[in-house]
């Protein structure tokens, strides 16, 4: 007998398709969208003028918008085309502009969908970041009406193809050098800063992110003084955030008399604002001030091994509700 499938008790039984809502951040479509988009970031509270200038600077440097939409709709298509339709149909919303994660809950709630599964383009938990993206789920439920079981993959910080993924970055950068001269080049891994309260708060996401670094340092065989740890994009806030930034790292990088440098970015996944301009411009202008030559390795984007993670991270969190597969 060929392989078949043996049907999960109708109790327990979801309707297929699964959903598969995919997440990431959001970003501004134009320099016109600039003003709404930091309205809801901001949650309705005031952007100054200045600030707005300053914003309004940095996406024109860049192009004028974000590529952020096109690169998560990329990513989910990638997913998409190594998900079985039978059983899976993928959705993508974003945090803090269109499509509006709330609006995409409700098509799934109008698309039938009973079971779903969300992930955030973004390996590391917070409360200030992958729970917000949660709650906006919770909403966009209560808004339509929704009746959909979700389990959400809270992070995947230290998933091993993500962590050869970064790997294979820094080997990239560290091949701008000539062999003879990589053992000089030094590793800067950062993420987005938050506040620094969080670590009270007993939030994950520092000790993650420096684990991620950790794994990913061992693996490119960076020993521990080739490599090191910074924050970057801090808000605009009062009070204190994450450090060092990334900014401040460089120069005392130089202070040390290191001047190759391979910037890895490890908590982000896809090209943005604060990767194209706070890395690719800022901080080079800063590394170039003080004798650095620093080199970004692409963003991981649509690495196959990036887009393999999430799906594996996708197929194990849904096997519960999928058909056993068993022979006769």
């Amino acid at each position: 007998m060929n392989d078949m499938t043996r049907p999960i008790p109708s109790e327990a039984a979801p309707r297929y398709p699964l959903g598969v809502l995919i997440m990431a951040y959001g970003g501004p479509n134009s320099l016109e969208e600039l003003p709404g988009y930091l309205a809801d970031i901001r949650a309705g509270r005031p952007t100054t003028p200045e600030v707005l200038e300053e914003i309004t600077h940095n996406y024109r440097a860049i192009g004028g918008r974000s590529p952020l939409l096109a690169i998560s709709q990329q990513q989910a298509a990638a997913v998409a085309a190594q998900l079985d339709p039978t059983f899976f149909r993928v959705y993508l919303g974003m945090r803090h502009w269109a499509p509006w994660i709330e609006d995409v809950v409700g098509q799934m709630v109008e698309d039938g969908i009973t079971h779903a599964i969300s992930i955030v383009l973004a390996p590391h938990y917070s409360k200030l970041s992958v729970a917000k993206y949660h709650g906006k789920i919770h909403d966009g439920l209560e808004m339509f009406h929704g009746d959909i079981r979700f389990e959400h993959i809270d992070s995947y910080h230290d998933a091993p193809l993500l962590i050869e993924a970064l790997a294979n970055r820094v080997a990239e950068g560290l091949a701008a050098w000539p062999a003879a001269e990589r053992e000089d080049v030094h590793v800067v891994f950062s993420a987005h800063s938050l506040p620094a309260r969080i670590v009270k708060m007993g939030d994950p996401y520092d000790s993650q992110l420096r684990e991620t670094a950790r794994l990913v340092a061992a693996k490119a065989g960076l020993d521990d003084a080739r490599w090191s740890w910074s924050y970057q994009s801090a808000g605009r806030s009062p009070e204190p955030w994450l450090g060092p930034q990334l900014q401040e790292h460089l120069i005392s990088l130089a202070e040390q008399g290191i001047r190759k440098v391979v910037s890895v970015p490890v908590g982000f996944v896809s090209d943005h604002v604060e990767i194209l301009f706070d890395i690719d411009i800022q901080a080079q202008e800063v590394a170039a001030a003080h004798g650095i030559r620093l080199v970004r390795p692409p963003a991981l984007n649509t690495d196959p091994l990036y887009i393999r993670t999430l799906v594996n991270l996708i197929q194990a969190q849904a096997a519960q509700w999928l058909p056993a597969p068993v022979s006769g």
